[in-house]
């Protein structure tokens, strides 16, 4: 069983805003882990060119205390960057682009790379053929992340989307040994957080850490909505989860080290 306390505070960071200033910020409140996020490919170019300066990148925030431990791979729109795509042309273009995007990460020493298991929206009858095209397409660029000394994570999603129950996330993680799972803590709709926190247990290796209503995802901060942090944590600690506390929810830096003092029950 860990401790939560040993978990870094971290924040999911823009490309576009890679500024030593803020960066400085971030490390002066405490937070010392990031992850580049974009999650559409049309404002991609500019967090393209970011990423192809990796290094200059990594330098960057390191210089100001920070470390670029994960990027998140762009997901949509959905006509393009569907792991679970029926178009075989349009899974050849996004493997291609996600390759060059681990690459260059992995060449800057980011640990991690978060991924989609897929678009949305999907008819129940179509289900088991998505899931099976998905495992495929995630299955490869796995393989290449592990090639970029990366490791590859798989994100839980809402609605129809896949991985919207811990059953297939599991089918993912029987199907391709090395992938493992960030755990968004928003976006279970259907299956209650710590049924599905103990589900996939030690698989888990970073979060996405906001606060909903149940009802969809909102991406609010701890306490906002209606999540029972005290029992989501404890169950954590409880299948031993040793990363990130890393938060997706647009709020001040200083806001984010209340909060996980808070939480963390750091006085």
């Amino acid at each position: 069983m860990t401790d939560r306390k040993t978990w870094p505070l971290a924040v999911s960071f823009g490309a576009g805003k890679m500024n030593a200033a803020d960066l400085t910020r971030m490390a002066e409140n405490g937070i010392h882990e990031i992850e580049l996020s974009s999650g559409r490919l049309e404002p991609f170019t500019e967090t393209l060119d970011y990423l192809n300066r990796a290094k200059e990148i990594s330098a960057l925030a390191k210089s100001c205390g920070v470390n670029v431990s994960s990027i998140h791979l762009p997901f949509g729109p959905f006509s393009q960057l569907d792991p679970a795509a029926r178009d075989g042309e349009i899974r050849k273009k996004l493997i291609e682009t996600q390759t060059g995007l681990i690459h260059a990460a992995g060449e800057a020493g980011v640990t991690f790379a978060v991924i989609h298991p897929s678009g949305e929206p999907y008819q129940e009858e179509e289900r088991a053929e998505r899931l099976a095209i998905a495992v495929e397409t995630i299955g490869i660029l796995t393989e290449t992340a592990k090639k970029a000394g990366m490791v590859m994570a798989l994100e839980n999603l809402p609605r129809t989307c896949l991985c919207r129950t811990s059953d297939e996330m599991l089918y993912f993680l029987e199907r391709i040994p090395d992938l493992r799972v960030v755990f968004d803590t928003n976006h279970s709709l259907t299956e209650a957080n710590p049924h599905y926190i103990r589900a996939v247990g030690g698989k888990i290796v970073t979060l996405h850490v906001s606060d909903y209503d149940f009802i969809d995802e909102r991406h609010q901060l701890p306490g906002a909505g209606k999540i029972d942090w005290e029992e989501l944590i404890s169950t954590l600690e409880e299948v031993n989860y040793q990363g990130r506390f890393l938060y997706e929810t647009g709020h001040p830096y200083e806001i984010y080290r209340q909060n996980y003092n808070m939480l963390m029950h750091i006085e």
